[in-house]
């Protein structure tokens, strides 16, 4: 029990420290918060007035997608900051130190976890400003939190992973692309059967289209699917084993 609350303290500590070093970085608010803004105002009033996805608005259509393209976004924050914990040595003053090197990992998720929560909140709070209707009862956003949740613990370890392996802070953000890629390449901006048939196929078969349909039932106040919510829910869970496997190990190489 001791250690648990010890390992507990000292990844509060590590968190404190990710989300001061987030507040006086213009670069990373600037990516986290104001870029998913700007996105969700160019999708609605530049493009959406050209694109017809059936009876729902198009901003209805589009909040699920632009929600999975921010957190992508942030993501890259989050493998920028860890690789610069490398490349920068504080981490080998950290293992000197007596903490728990697992809470210097932890540090950065919670950091992650917290940062992605708010930019959620602000996509979802700008996406009411400019029309989003949801028709949600209590247990449909309740699914759409836990789906969010457990996606944004996947993300935050995908970038932990890159951040670890990466030979530089720029490539740490460049291994990110796919996390910002991938929701365009799905049924996040526009129906799948309007995509050429190679493309399709593949957007039907990534996890992105799943997460999306499940967050887009969710949110309209329809009957989950339960093929497709088990499908995300499996695709979520499969990644976040992956990547916490993979980043503990390649954080235990070096360290």
């Amino acid at each position: 029990m001791k250690k648990l609350v010890s390992s507990f303290y000292d990844t509060k500590t590590m968190a404190g420290r990710c989300l001061l070093l987030t507040k006086r970085n213009p670069d990373m608010i600037l990516t986290s918060f104001v870029a998913p803004v700007l996105m969700m105002i160019l999708f609605v009033y530049v493009l959406g007035g050209a694109m017809n996805v059936g009876s729902t608005s198009y901003v209805n259509y589009i909040v699920p997608g632009i929600i999975l393209q921010s957190l992508g976004q942030c993501a890259t924050t989050t493998a920028i900051s860890v690789s610069t914990d490398i490349k920068t040595g504080i981490i080998d003053r950290f293992c000197t130190m007596p903490i728990k090197k697992s809470a210097i990992l932890s540090g950065h998720l919670w950091e992650s976890f917290a940062r992605n929560g708010l930019t959620t909140a602000l996509v979802v709070a700008v996406a009411f400003l400019v029309g989003f209707r949801p028709e949600a009862n209590f247990a449909g956003w309740l699914v759409a939190i836990l789906i969010l949740c457990l996606y944004i613990q996947t993300i935050s370890w995908c970038s932990i992973f890159f951040g670890i392996i990466a030979k530089s802070p720029e490539g740490a953000g460049a291994f990110s692309v796919f996390a910002i890629v991938l929701p365009y390449i799905s049924s996040g901006f526009v129906p799948t059967d309007t995509m050429p048939k190679a493309l399709r196929i593949f957007a039907e078969h990534q996890p992105m289209t799943p997460i999306i349909d499940t967050l887009r039932d969710a949110l309209q106040g329809k009957a989950l699917q339960a093929d497709i919510a088990l499908t995300a829910m499996l695709w979520c869970v499969f990644l976040l084993a992956a990547f916490y496997v993979l980043s503990v190990r390649a954080f235990q190489r070096k360290y």
